[in-house]
């Protein structure tokens, strides 16, 4: 047999020869590729798998972190309030030390007017002084002083504006026949003066603040009106997170200077079963607060009248619910028009000191009308209702442990 001889048959046979090593070359790379490819994959599974144990141990570090963290903080939080707490209670003791030397200057100089004014300024500071430290008390997990007897929701309003700084310009309004039970007398009023010395902080000197109390189906309703600014949705937002708080309030979460005022309104409300809120605009386009008093709150039973000394202001208004202060001390932004049952007529010792004979269970409401001057006597008489607006709850016996019933 005979192959054909010429140029064309070898280029043919070169060019096979050719394409069959081409292809046994890349047969060779191909295996390489999928061996080193195959490789890359385990490493790629292995750090796959190294990096999901380092998010897992990760993770559990930082939750480890965040849960020793809060341990911290927890026991920090604890002991800056046991701290706070300690320190209150001595400052509450010499504050009810300097109300024992006060009352005795106001029974020794009673009779001059001008020096029972100058007393009974420096009653109405100490009276705001223990209203802090009772705030800083509540928020250190401390009680607030035990009470024995009811008072009405008007007494308790009249309580409340007793004890702000800027007293003069609250207006009390309206009247119901119920009584609040004797346990959460205090802390409503200490609420209800929170709230009253927020109306009156942001909202211009000399405007009316309104308490109105109205009746409603499920209890009684404190209706705060101020003619401020009003509130912002984060504020709106912060307050409502305060008023009804689902865990414990932190002191240093409050600011410096630390805002008490809602937080302080906000664990009394939890604690003692009654709503607050802050979230409506008042009739003079500032902020509306609500104290809504449920009925388990409410009794029909009518306060205990006094049985009043007949020359010691300070022991009459002991055991009675305060009142508000008269006008020659701080002249009222205007006056005051109160629909509500007054006390029996007037009775003045010989050193113009008030004592009265009560008619009603609810609180007197002095007149703040421009008349003729007074004598020496008749401000000393009012002087004397300046004091049970100034005080708080002075039948309670202790900062600590919940109220006996």
């Amino acid at each position: 047999m005979t192959f054909p001889q010429g140029p064309v048959t070898w280029a043919l046979v070169v060019v096979a020869l050719v394409a069959v090593g081409a292809v046994l070359r890349a047969r060779t790379t191909n295996i390489r590729l999928r061996r080193h490819n195959s490789e890359l994959r385990k490493e790629r599974d292995t750090l796959l798998r190294q990096r999901d144990e380092l998010h897992v141990a990760h993770n559990s570090l930082l939750h480890r972190h965040a849960s020793e963290l809060s341990e911290v903080r927890k026991d920090a939080e604890e002991e800056t309030k046991a701290v706070l707490k300690a320190a209150v209670r001595t400052l509450q003791g010499l504050a009810d030390e300097q109300q024992v030397v006060l009352e005795k200057a106001q029974h020794k100089y009673g009779d001059d007017p001008g020096m029972l004014a100058d007393l009974m300024a420096i009653d109405h500071a100490n009276s705001q002084f223990g209203r802090r430290a009772q705030g800083i008390a509540v928020l250190c997990g401390g009680w607030l002083g035990r009470r024995e007897t009811v008072a009405s929701v008007f007494d308790v309003a009249r309580s409340a504006q007793g004890r702000i700084r800027q007293f003069d310009r609250v207006r009390v309004n309206g009247q119901v026949n119920f009584s609040v039970v004797s346990k959460a007398v205090e802390p409503v009023a200490v609420v209800l003066a929170e709230l009253l010395a927020n109306a009156t902080n942001y909202s211009a000197p000399g405007t009316p603040v309104e308490i109105n109390i109205q009746a409603v189906p499920t209890g009684v309703c404190l209706i705060v009106d101020d003619a401020g600014l009003g509130m912002g949705q984060e504020e709106k937002d912060r307050a409502a997170a305060l008023l009804s708080p689902r865990a414990a309030i932190s002191v240093s979460s409050l600011g410096i200077p630390p805002q008490f005022g809602f937080a302080v309104s906000g664990m009394l409300a939890a604690r003692y079963g009654f709503k607050i809120s802050v979230d409506s605009v008042s009739p003079y386009g500032g902020v509306r607060a609500v104290v809504l008093l449920p009925d388990e709150l409410l009794t029909s039973e009518v306060p205990p009248a006094p049985d009043a000394p007949a020359h010691d202001a300070s022991e009459f208004s002991r055991h009675q619910t305060p009142t508000p202060p008269p006008t020659p001390l701080f002249p009222p932004a205007a006056p005051l028009t109160e629909a509500a049952p007054q006390y029996g007529g007037l009775v003045t010792t010989a050193g113009g000191l008030p004592k009265r004979r009560r008619k009603s269970p609810v609180s007197a409401v002095p007149s703040t009308d421009s008349g003729p001057a007074r004598s020496n006597e008749e401000s000393a008489s009012r002087l004397g209702a300046f004091q049970r607006g100034t005080r708080s709850g002075r039948d309670t016996t202790t900062m600590e442990g919940p109220e006996i019933q």
